[in-house]
């Protein structure tokens, strides 16, 4: 379940990282309260996941999973660039995951 908690924690954590970027600095209420709540249950399931899980192994998931998602929304809706060697550099990301995830015992 730590796993489960740890891609919720990180699907918010995309969730957030992307209102952030129409919250215009915190002055746009909608997009901002968006970001807030999205922050607050990222970090709640990354709490949960850290009661099981090491923390350097969950915390690392969690940015990689929040760093991959953002790249991948920011292309696909929001014109950001996209290459070949991004993409190489994203599955490298997921594979430390998948690693991490193999090796952490739990």
């Amino acid at each position: 379940m730590a796993w489960l908690y740890l891609v919720i924690a990180g699907v918010f954590e995309v969730v957030w990282a992307i209102s952030l970027k129409f919250s215009n600095g915190f002055t746009r209420l909608v997009p901002s309260s968006i970001t807030i709540a999205g922050m607050a249950v990222s970090f709640y399931f990354l709490a949960v996941a850290t009661k099981t899980l090491p923390i350097g192994t969950a915390y690392a998931a969690w940015t990689g999973i929040g760093a991959v998602g953002a790249i991948i929304i920011g292309t696909l809706f929001l014109d950001e660039p996209i290459s070949l060697t991004r993409i190489l550099f994203m599955i490298l990301i997921l594979v430390g995951i998948l690693g991490l995830k193999f090796t952490s015992g739990h």
